[in-house]
């Protein structure tokens, strides 16, 4: 490489030699020729930084195609619904079973051994003997109170002589003090005579004076007395007659018990079930026998303790059976919660259907809430009252879009803001999407 050295104008150094005391830059400035590879390595650069570009684009548009596929469901699988405008009828749905309206069971009034007179499944009229009871703990204690009573009727009787006598005592009494009266006062109308005539000293006039207040005061005391213990009787009388009430009661019940011993059928029905083998012997209140009225059936249901606050009786219900569907009415609903379920009862609301079975399965649906003018679409198996979402379908793909939803019925739910007539919402299964903003939808 060639190097010339270039002086500038001017320089002082250059033009005169006697300068030299202060030294310039001109030896330092040297001329260079142009590389031809510096272009190249340029090119190479930009070369290379277009396609890492490209490279990175095509990873972007491969990362959104891999989303979009992850997010695509063919058009078969997917249920869609029209969101319409019209009559929205709020019901709830359950599972019954046809049970007879009268079926009491009957119990055991005391232990014994039971003996049956009917079999199961036998028709039988109010009053018709079903059973009997063997029981000598009750017999025996029946005949001993009945005793009891006996003796304390007795005891009343000699207590109500014993008043009598008592009371004839105490007039006796009275009767003879006012005898001791009238003897005092002739005794004393005597000595005034004799007193008047000087027979007698003023001593025994005050004397025969002195004897008739004692005889009247004699009288008082006996009659007083004669009152009190009259009373005092009486009040006896009373205790022992209450006595004989209270055993005459005990004895009243267990008449009751010894005859409930003979089980009578309280209803015209049919025996359902015998719930003790023959001969067995049973505890006190062990229930014996079934009897059911076949005359008057109803339905019992359960549904989710939600329903049970708008559920009253009377309201309109329809029961399937056997796939016909007939009237009913809301006989009665439960204030009791088992397991998160409230149970009801329906009635038919004409005559029974014939042929109704015990235990017969019947599909229940009651009406809560009828309204026109009602913005709602048919219910889906995820979608509730309490969801926030649905998937509108607009063109081939599936946007979720905020709602707010309202009454739901068995098949339609209310669409109270964020859809319009004529929407078409996805009312399948979408949760496998985890709430995707958009969902493409394939042929």
């Amino acid at each position: 490489m060639k190097i010339s050295a270039l002086r500038r104008p001017g320089d002082a150094s250059a033009a005169d030699p006697a300068a030299g005391s202060i030294r310039g830059t001109t030896t330092q400035d040297v001329a260079l020729a142009p590389s031809p590879g510096g272009w190249r390595q340029h090119r190479k650069l930009l070369i290379a930084g277009g396609a890492a570009a490209l490279l990175l684009i095509a990873i972007a548009w491969g990362i959104r195609g891999w989303f979009a596929a992850s997010n695509t469901v063919p058009l078969e699988r997917l249920r869609i619904a029209t969101v319409e405008r019209g009559h929205f009828v709020r019901d709830v749905a359950a599972q019954g079973t046809v049970i007879a309206a009268v079926s009491p069971t009957l119990f055991a009034s005391a232990p014994g051994t039971i003996s049956y007179v009917v079999h199961a499944g036998e028709v039988v009229a109010t009053g018709d003997l079903i059973a009997t009871l063997d029981s000598p703990a009750l017999r025996n204690e029946y005949e001993r109170e009945r005793a009891n009573l006996a003796s304390a009727e007795a005891a009343l009787a000699r207590e109500s002589i014993e008043v009598r006598r008592q009371n004839l005592l105490n007039q006796q009494q009275a009767d003879l003090a006012n005898v001791q009266i009238r003897a005092a006062e002739r005794e004393l109308a005597r000595a005034r005579s004799a007193w008047e005539s000087r027979a007698i000293p003023e001593r025994d006039l005050r004397q025969a004076e002195d004897n008739v207040a004692t005889a009247r005061l004699n009288f008082e005391h006996a009659t007083s007395s004669a009152g009190l213990e009259r009373d005092s009787l009486q009040l006896d009388l009373r205790t022992r007659r209450l006595e004989r009430d209270r055993q005459a009661l005990v004895v009243e019940n267990l008449q009751r018990r010894v005859d409930e011993l003979n089980v009578r059928s309280p209803v015209d029905g049919t025996v359902a079930n015998l719930a003790q083998t023959e001969r067995a012997n049973v505890a006190e209140n062990a229930p014996l026998v079934t009897v059911v009225d076949l005359g008057v059936f109803e339905v019992e249901f359960q549904v989710a303790e939600t329903y049970a606050t708008e559920i009253r009786p009377g309201m309109a219900a329809e029961i399937t059976l056997d796939g016909r569907k007939h009237a009913g009415t809301v006989a009665s609903i439960s204030p009791e919660v088992r397991q998160s379920q409230v149970t009801g009862r329906l009635k038919f609301a004409g005559s029974d259907p014939p042929s109704l079975r015990q235990n017969q399965r019947a599909s229940v649906r009651i009406v809560l809430d009828e309204r026109d003018n009602v913005l709602a679409f048919d219910r889906g198996s995820q979608l509730g009252e309490t969801s926030t979402s649905v998937y509108v379908v607009r063109g081939d793909s599936a946007v979720r879009v905020p709602v707010q939803l309202g009454a739901a019925s068995i098949s339609k739910i209310e669409a109270l803001q964020g859809l319009e007539p004529g929407d078409r919402v996805i009312i399948s299964d979408m949760r496998d999407f985890r709430d995707a903003p958009e969902v493409l939808i394939t042929d």
